[in-house]
């Protein structure tokens, strides 16, 4: 689901409407294997009708818990909101139960909150990362109004349309001629895939941009890596 704003052929006059979204852009993807989950996001903050560029070192990624991130962009405003209303909501979960809340369980504390918001849906796209209570890594992914689904690997934001098909490639081995090559996920494969990702969707995609940011999440806590993208 994708909230579209409306164009010249929806409406009559529709520039003389309210219209409560703006994309701010930005592309983030997240990855899940045995023991471990990568989440990248890229750096750039910019007005998708005129193009222009507000920052250039806004990363998309929020740390949650020890071995929780979130990946989030769209309209900042939405975003800054939702990462309020889920600080305090977790606050309010350690302090009752004594305890810091799983990924699987922010996961549905997460749906619950778009949920509630679902007659005026938040503008912003999720990819929740982290370690479930196995030790595995783990991801959802949630649409506006907080249906929501466990996946291997995903992508969100501005340039999704063109990181999927290589992640599908790549990650969920869905190789031409239905030959299935099997290339253990590691975390370095894992991060090298991300980057190559972003380096291609920086070439194609104006709200996608100047830098990366991945982080690699194991039970040994977070590990961050940084690296340019182009800046035009």
């Amino acid at each position: 689901m994708m909230l579209i704003k409306p164009t010249s052929t929806d409406y009559k006059d529709h520039h003389d409407r309210w219209y409560p979204y703006v994309n701010h852009g930005g592309s983030i993807i997240a990855i899940a294997g045995d023991n471990f989950s990568v989440l990248g996001t890229d750096m750039r903050l910019s007005e998708d009708a005129s193009g222009e560029i507000m920052s250039r070192h806004q990363s998309k990624a929020y740390k949650l818990t020890p071995t929780t991130m979130l990946g989030l962009c769209g309209f900042h405003g939405d975003v800054n909101y939702l990462l309020g209303q889920l600080e305090y909501s977790i606050k309010i979960y350690t302090r009752e139960n004594y305890t810091t809340i799983s990924t699987p369980a922010l996961a549905s504390m997460l749906a619950c909150t778009l949920y509630n918001r679902r007659f005026f849906p938040l503008y912003v796209y999720n990819l929740l990362v982290g370690l479930d209570d196995e030790g595995k890594g783990c991801m959802f992914s949630f649409d506006p109004v907080g249906s929501y689904e466990r996946e291997s690997y995903k992508a969100g934001g501005s340039a999704a349309a063109m990181l999927q098909p290589i992640l599908d490639n790549q990650i969920g081995n869905k190789n031409q001629n239905n030959i299935i090559v099997k290339i253990p996920l590691t975390p370095e494969r894992a991060v090298s895939v991300v980057r190559d990702s972003f380096i291609s969707a920086a070439e194609r995609d104006v709200l996608t941009g100047d830098g990366i940011t991945i982080h690699i999440i194991t039970k040994d806590g977070i590990t961050t890596k940084t690296e340019i993208l182009r800046g035009d």
